[in-house]
C-alpha cells in the first residue's frame, strides 16, 4: 500500500521483513566472501607464470652449456687420441726406418779388371767357394807358359790337334776335359777365360792335387 505522502512510499511489515533478510543475507555473503581470503592466506602463494617461464629457461641453458662442454671435450679427447695415433704412426715408421738402416746393406758385385790379372782373382774367388786348391802365382806360371796369357789360344800342331781336339784357350784344355770338369756358375764357353781357368785347375786338382804342382804340360 503506497503512503499517502507526495514524494514517499511507506513501507508495509512484509516489506520491513523482506528487506530485514535482504540484510541478513547481505551480512552472511560478506562473512563467506571473507573466509575463504583468510583460509587462502595460509597456503604458499602461487608463483606467477612469469618466473616459472624464466627458471625454465635458465634450466635449459645450463643444460645447453652442459651439452656444449661435453661436446667440447670430446673433441679435445678425440683431437688428442688423433695426435696420439698419428705419434705413434710417425715412431713406428721412425723404427722401421731405423731398423732397415741397421740393415746391413747387400755386398754389391765385386768388380774384377777385364785383364790376366782380373781374370785370375775372379777364378780363384770361384775356386775358393767350391774348394779347389790353387795359387795365384801358380795359375799365371802355368798360363803364361801355355799361352802367355792369350785367351783365344789354339795349338793346332800337338798329338791332341792331329787327334782333332785341339787345345784352347789361357791353360790349353781340350774339349771333352774342359766338359768333364767345367764347373757350375761359369762359362761354357772354353774361350772364356775364367771359366778356361776354373774347369782346368778342377782337372790339375783332380790328377795333380793342385795346379801348383803342374810345371809342364799336363
Amino acid at each position: 500500500m503506497r503512503s499517502n505522502h507526495s514524494g514517499y512510499t511507506r513501507l508495509t511489515k512484509t516489506h520491513k521483513f523482506i528487506a530485514a533478510g535482504l540484510t541478513a543475507a547481505g551480512a552472511t555473503g560478506v562473512v563467506l566472501g571473507v573466509v575463504p581470503a583468510a583460509t587462502a592466506a595460509t597456503h604458499t602463494p602461487v608463483k606467477p607464470v612469469a618466473w616459472n617461464a624464466e627458471a625454465f629457461g635458465q634450466t635449459q641453458d645450463a643444460e645447453l652449456a652442459k651439452t656444449a662442454d661435453a661436446a667440447a671435450t670430446q673433441a679435445k679427447a678425440d683431437a688428442s687420441a688423433k695426435v696420439k695415433a698419428a705419434g705413434r704412426g710417425a715412431q713406428a715408421a721412425s723404427r722401421s726406418e731405423a731398423r732397415t738402416a741397421l740393415k746391413p746393406a747387400a755386398a754389391a758385385p765385386k768388380a774384377y779388371a777385364d785383364n790376366l790379372d782380373g781374370w785370375i782373382r775372379q777364378a780363384l774367388d770361384i775356386m775358393k767357394s767350391k774348394n779347389i786348391p790353387g795359387s795365384y802365382e801358380g795359375i799365371k806360371r802355368n798360363v803364361m807358359r801355355e799361352s802367355t796369357g792369350n785367351p783365344r789360344a789354339i795349338n793346332d800342331w800337338d798329338v791332341n790337334a792331329v787327334n782333332g781336339v785341339p787345345s784352347k784357350g789361357l791353360l790349353q784344355i781340350i774339349d771333352p776335359t774342359f766338359k768333364a770338369y767345367h764347373v757350375d756358375g761359369t762359362s761354357w764357353d772354353i774361350y772364356d777365360p775364367v771359366a778356361n781357368i776354373v774347369a782346368s785347375c778342377n782337372y790339375a786338382a783332380d790328377k795333380y792335387g793342385s795346379m801348383d804342382n803342374v810345371n809342364s804340360a799336363y
